[in-house]
């Protein structure tokens, strides 16, 4: 049996990426795939684009600051990683600045703090301490942060006790 081809008006078309964009925050690139899959002429794609701009249900600051508040609080990645999830979604450095301002140096601290313990306690006690914090930095590297962000706390994780 045939697949059934479904024709949409460009009404219809236009309330389903009103929907699309109303579930959550999206990126133009997003949307502009979305589009895609219609095979519109490149006039209706255009109107829909400019439609979704103007009534305030697609905006690239919005979706770059959605982004990375919810990178960063649920997944807790580090910037670069968020950087770059940015730079896929097709943002200019602008909107990836405006999306960086919504984390605070103060939970990004307390962030990586976090998952230096976390991942520390994770470890038998008979480990080295240096491979612990290999493992450790190959950890928050992959979560999208520096060595710059996290050496000073990893060094403090596993420094020597003082004695008095």
């Amino acid at each position: 049996m045939k697949k059934r081809t479904e024709y949409l008006s460009f009404d219809q078309i236009l309330a389903r990426m009103a929907r699309f964009c109303a579930y959550r925050d999206r990126s133009t690139r997003e949307v502009e795939r979305k589009l895609d899959e219609y095979r519109l002429l490149p006039e209706a794609r255009d109107r829909i684009l400019a439609y979704l701009i103007q009534e305030n249900f697609l905006d690239d600051e919005r979706f770059a600051r959605s982004y990375a508040r919810g990178k960063f609080y649920q997944n807790a990645w580090g910037k670069r990683k968020i950087i770059q999830g940015l730079r896929a979604h097709g943002l200019t450095e602008y909107f990836i600045e405006k999306g960086l301002e919504e984390i605070p140096d103060e939970d990004y601290t307390a962030q990586i703090r976090r998952l230096i313990e976390k991942k520390a306690g994770q470890f038998p006690a008979e480990r080295p301490p240096g491979e612990k914090k290999a493992r450790i930095s190959r950890y928050l590297y992959q979560k999208g942060y520096t060595y710059d962000d996290f050496k000073t706390f990893l060094d403090e994780a596993f420094a020597p006790p003082q004695s008095r």
